[in-house]
């Protein structure tokens, strides 16, 4: 299984809870916006304690409030792509792309550049961008980042109807290719039957 996961954290007036077992590939969490999905993915990625619960992700134990596991943000490796990309506005394309990298990662920037296609925007600025060619290095960082698993958070919410099938192809590929775990936030469902191999309403 890659992601086996059942958290409860009140937030102010809200209770998030969310349970579900999911196989290798795209697990997508699907609801209205003020939902949870977000702390779900950020109480997966350690940047949010659970009031009690447990996730697993491929067989590791991250967080367990029974035997007191909670296993550190970097420890973890989570490869996170952001909405809105939060690309560094100081740093060109390349030093983005190798902030946080690792040499023993999934692959080398050449190879990150060549399977995105953003070979041509390395020397670019980020505000240079459009919103597609900005997810795209995005996705490139937390690839590059030697992640064990990643999350997405509404990855195509602010792209227009051509950067997001961009992107969307690009997402296809991660999930096909390389074989790692993605937990993926969204409240459109077509695009969620399009990509997730498993649903977890919220």
């Amino acid at each position: 299984m890659s992601f086996e996961i059942s958290v409860s954290r009140r937030l102010g007036d809200t209770l998030v809870q969310c349970a579900f077992v999911a196989d290798a590939g795209l697990t997508a969490l699907f609801g209205p916006s003020g939902a949870g999905k977000t702390s779900v993915l950020n109480m997966v990625a350690g940047l949010l304690k659970p009031d009690e619960g447990r996730i697993v992700v491929a067989g590791e134990v991250l967080f367990d409030s029974t035997s007191g596991t909670d296993i550190s943000v970097q420890a973890r490796r989570a490869g996170y792509v952001f909405q809105d990309g939060r690309l560094f506005p100081h740093m060109r394309v390349r030093d983005n792309l190798l902030f946080g990298s690792s040499d023993d990662g999934l692959m080398s920037l050449a190879d990150a550049a060549e399977f995105l296609g953003i070979g041509h925007l390395l020397d670019r600025w980020p505000r240079t961008l459009s919103g597609g060619e900005a997810q795209r290095v995005a996705i490139g960082r937390a690839m590059l980042s030697n992640p064990r698993f990643l999350l997405m958070d509404e990855p195509l919410a602010a792209l227009d109807r051509a950067r997001r099938e961009e992107v969307m192809r690009t997402i296809e590929r991660l999930r096909d290719e390389l074989g790692l775990p993605i937990l993926y936030v969204s409240h459109d469902r077509a695009e969620v039957k399009r990509l997730a191999g498993h649903i977890v309403e919220i």
